[in-house]
């Protein structure tokens, strides 16, 4: 996709010069013709150098001592904020961030300001910011709208570093929320970068929001065994299983009529943390448990008659 940034004209500040000064930038601007005239033009530019340092000079030691002092400031108040309890309580990422664009804003502030103790109208620096800003953002806008897409990851918290989500056939756990990115570790080991734009747009599933999870399994068994006993079995393995919850109580019962076997739910309330822990041991587990209770667990057969 292609785009075309208009042409943005940034006019030079006006600064306002005295009578005096302006008569003594006006006389240097003539270079001198032969070696006769460079003394005089030496004479007239110490006087001009002497005329603006008697004029501006203290506007400039001002503006300079404003941006120390104002730098010095930011730099102790950004100290002071890393520390704050309140800031503590905010994600790494969005800490940083937001410390990050605090800080830019402030100095911005600062050079403001200094530029306006020299003399330069107002007017003119947010004239000049904003074309400089527009231009920028033009230039930018896929940034931009990933920042933006930051910024919402940040204020509303959909999910957190450690959860497991499903997106855009996307699943893994978040393993970092970046000002441009989020960066999403799958099951298989593999990191993904999604922009913050796409996955603050999308649809989002969060598996471990909440401190328990439910871990809803399938087994068949033939038609053939008999139907509490199955059931019995499934809930003796949720028995044996420390890491299932036992309230709300484990959950077992006949679920469909299959082709070739009977269809049994099995559903048990885990903590998030212990979820995929719990769902790997219930595969094992039902399949030792089966085979001691000598229940049949089918698979697709075809017979073949030949005439």
């Amino acid at each position: 996709m292609r785009f075309s940034i208009p042409a943005v004209v940034v006019e030079a500040p006006d600064i306002t010069l005295s009578d005096k000064t302006q008569e003594a930038f006006d006389a240097i601007r003539d270079l001198p013709s032969d070696s006769k005239e460079f003394g005089a033009y030496l004479t007239k530019l110490w006087t001009m150098l002497e005329e603006f340092a008697v004029t501006y000079g203290g506007r400039l030691l001002i503006a300079l001592i404003v941006l120390i002092v104002g730098f010095k400031v930011i730099g102790v108040v950004n100290k002071r904020l890393k520390r704050a309890k309140p800031v503590q309580k905010i994600e790494s990422s969005a800490r940083s961030f937001l410390l990050a664009a605090m800080n830019v804003i402030a100095k911005i502030v600062v050079g403001m300001t200094a530029l306006a103790i020299m003399g330069v109208p107002m007017t003119s620096i947010i004239a000049v910011v904003g074309s400089c800003g527009l231009a920028i953002g033009l230039a930018l806008q896929g940034s931009l709208a990933n920042i933006a897409g930051g910024f919402v990851l940040m204020l509303t918290h959909p999910f957190r570093v450690g959860d497991f989500l499903a997106f855009n056939d996307i699943k893994g756990t978040v393993e970092e929320i970046g000002i441009f990115h989020t960066t999403i570790l799958t099951i298989d080991n593999r990191r993904v970068v999604v922009p913050n734009s796409t996955i603050s747009n999308s649809t989002l599933t969060n598996y471990f929001a909440l401190p328990l999870s439910r871990v809803d399994l399938t087994f068949t068994a033939s038609y053939s065994d008999d139907v509490d006993l199955v059931e019995k079995t499934l809930l003796r393995v949720c028995e044996r299983n420390e890491k299932i919850l036992k309230d709300p109580p484990p959950f077992a019962r006949v679920s469909a009529h299959r082709d070739s076997a009977l269809e049994y739910t099995l559903r048990a309330w885990v903590k998030s943390d212990d979820y995929w822990d719990v769902c790997f041991d219930l595969h094992r587990d039902v399949k030792k448990a089966f085979d001691e209770a000598g229940i049949t667990i089918p698979f697709p057969q075809l017979d073949v008659h030949q005439r």
